[in-house]
């Protein structure tokens, strides 16, 4: 009897020598994974409208100053991997970018004008939650028409280039509010003789784009 008595003992005295080592051994709190609350994944339709600033150049004439409005809608679709957001977005907007220069060689006052403008774009953000910093780049297309009092004037639906950044934010689960900044280049064409300059002349087009848009996601 007094050698299971003290066979009990012994277990009890390892167990509870176990029980303090093991309240010894460090812990260690796992760090917590980024789990965003906001998911920025899914096709959306968009509105989207604000102002360019701009250029044009007539061989021989001038570089003169180009501004006014633009409205219109956008299309697209983002994957987002982590905080990592990818994405492809097209839009098309009216456009009543245009401006005119009375210089010397130009007193009756030529003018370039912008009627329309639409994007083909690709997308890279990193999303902070709701916040989602982007920079965005593709195929710019759009018109750009000529006109010089006395003369036909000329026009054209060119492709070019644009390049820019903006910034996202989620208001809500699937409704989010923008703001970029686009440049676009839709090169030149060849007015000559219809718009007064010398065969071969051409008339060029850039524009720097400040608008805001609003995004609805299915």
């Amino acid at each position: 009897m007094n050698r299971v008595v003290v066979a009990c003992l012994g277990l009890l005295a390892l167990a509870g020598g176990s029980a303090r080592a093991a309240d010894l051994q460090p812990y260690y709190q796992p760090g917590p994974a980024y789990n965003s609350i906001y998911t920025w994944t899914g096709f959306y339709l968009g509105i989207n409208g604000g102002g360019g600033w701009g250029r044009s150049q007539w061989d021989a004439v001038d570089t003169f100053d180009l501004s006014g409005g633009l409205i219109g809608g956008t299309v697209g679709y983002n994957w987002q991997f982590g905080q990592a957001v990818i994405g492809a977005e097209g839009d098309i907007d009216w456009s009543g970018i245009k401006g005119t220069t009375t210089t010397v060689l130009c007193p009756g006052g030529c003018e370039t004008r912008n009627k329309w403008l639409a994007t083909a774009r690709g997308r890279v953000g990193f999303s902070f939650d709701r916040f989602l910093p982007y920079f965005t780049g593709g195929l710019a297309l759009g018109d750009i028409n000529a006109n010089r009092p006395g003369f036909p004037g000329g026009s054209i639906s060119n492709a070019g280039w644009t390049v820019g950044a903006g910034l996202e934010v989620g208001l809500v689960s699937n409704v989010s509010l923008k703001a970029e900044y686009l440049y676009v280049d839709l090169g030149n064409f060849n007015c000559g003789l219809n718009c007064g300059l010398a065969p071969g002349g051409n008339v060029s087009f850039t524009t720097s784009l400040f608008r805001g848009g609003a995004n609805v996601r299915f």
